[in-house]
């Protein structure tokens, strides 16, 4: 009897658009950023991405702008959207990409419990992302190296970072880029430094002294500047402080956006819309501007008394920025860190130890009183012997 050739078995179902599923064993396949393909924790199964590195030409056009004008009247094509499933921290604000069925989960920014129905988010779709260069290893290495710098920090603290298995989570974090042309007007005034000589009575003496003074002459004039890539992040989940101290980041290494670069990853969804997000922008490029103009008035000093811009071809891109969140609760308090997953810069916050900056005075205390015991000895000849003591019928006092 002829047996029938066996079927194909159907490849494992995808849960997300962040899992994919290893053709091999089912499990699912996370990002390795040291190999920069997808790995598969359970059997070692890799695949390749389609990445710059590999195929240069086939992304080198990929990352396009999108029309500023367009996005701000809704009339962005269905292409560039997409809907997510998201869980709202209550405590931080951010928006976090889960599975499906998940309802309950810890906050990855500011280890707060969230417990809350699974809501959708509809979106402007990134157009590129920067993968991770760091694994969670690194991370953990680069964050348990800064935490043994802080001095006063508790030894709780210090025991978190010792500890292997404090977990890191890697999440992508939202961001706008904008373009845009400028054209501006100003009116203002060059200063030119001078100097006059002059008598004065110093101490009841003549003398002469050069003194300062300052010629103005009105000017106006025209400069313009085309802004590339003006980075503004697009949620307020961390502090503006964290985020804003780890750049640089190496925008050379964008990649278009690919959902196989978020497996094994968190995603945070945007809250700062892409309008709002332009006034940030438009603030970076107002102080870029206001530095052109007084290149421009020139001399030794500038005023400036109005500038008139014209901004103009404003495009964007939704981008997604790597790092590695780490977030704790000490006495009831929650502290974080952040760790830029591309370059291992690290930024936080953390509580103080008061025993050890009790320790710390005290030491600081016992030094002073160290010195100023030997500067007395100095003084005094030397040794205890050069001090004149009182007889014992002059003292006076219970012992």
């Amino acid at each position: 009897m002829e047996l029938p050739e066996p079927e194909d078995s159907p490849a494992p179902a995808r849960k997300s658009n962040h899992d994919f599923p290893c053709p091999s064993c089912g499990s699912d396949l996370r990002f390795d950023p040291r190999a920069g393909q997808l790995s598969c924790d359970h059997c070692g199964h890799n695949e390749m991405l389609d990445t710059r590195a590999n195929n240069p030409w086939a992304v080198q056009d990929a990352i396009r702008e999108r029309d500023f004008r367009a996005a701000v009247q809704n009339r962005l094509p269905e292409a560039d959207l997409e809907t997510t499933q998201v869980l709202n921290c209550t405590s931080c604000g951010a928006q976090v990409e889960f599975e499906p069925a998940v309802h309950a989960a810890e906050c990855p920014f500011c280890a707060s419990p969230v417990v809350t129905d699974t809501g959708e988010n509809r979106h402007i779709k990134p157009s590129a992302v920067l993968p991770f260069a760091l694994d969670e290893k690194a991370a953990h290495n680069a964050m348990k190296s800064w935490l043994g710098r802080l001095w006063f920090a508790p030894s709780g603290l210090q025991k978190y970072a010792k500890r292997n298995g404090a977990r890191m989570d890697g999440v992508y974090v939202p961001y706008w880029t904008f373009d845009a042309q400028t054209r501006s007007r100003y009116r203002g005034q060059r200063g030119t430094v001078y100097y006059e000589t002059r008598r004065v009575v110093v101490d009841g003496r003549s003398t002469t002294q050069r003194v300062a003074k300052i010629r103005w002459r009105n000017t106006s004039g025209r400069v313009q500047r085309f802004f590339d890539d003006v980075l503004v992040l697009g949620s307020r989940s961390l502090p503006k402080r964290f985020t804003d101290a780890l750049p640089p980041w190496d925008m050379s290494l964008l990649e278009p956006y690919a959902p196989e670069f978020l497996a094994g990853m968190r995603s945070e969804a945007y809250t700062l819309e892409v309008d709002e997000a332009f006034h940030e922008a438009r603030a970076v490029m107002d102080r870029v501007i206001e530095r052109d103009v007084r290149f421009d008035i020139g001399g030794d000093r500038q005023r400036i008394a109005h500038i008139d811009s014209e901004v103009s071809d404003v495009t964007f891109k939704h981008i997604l920025l790597p790092i590695w969140v780490a977030a704790y609760r000490y006495r009831g308090k929650s502290y974080r860190f952040v760790v830029n997953g591309q370059t291992g810069r690290v930024e936080g916050e953390r509580p103080y130890s008061a025993f050890k900056i009790f320790l710390a005075v005290l030491a600081a205390l016992l030094l002073a009183a160290a010195i100023g015991y030997a500067i007395a000895l100095e003084q005094g000849g030397g040794s205890l012997s050069s001090f004149s003591f009182p007889s014992s019928g002059a003292v006076q006092g219970n012992w």
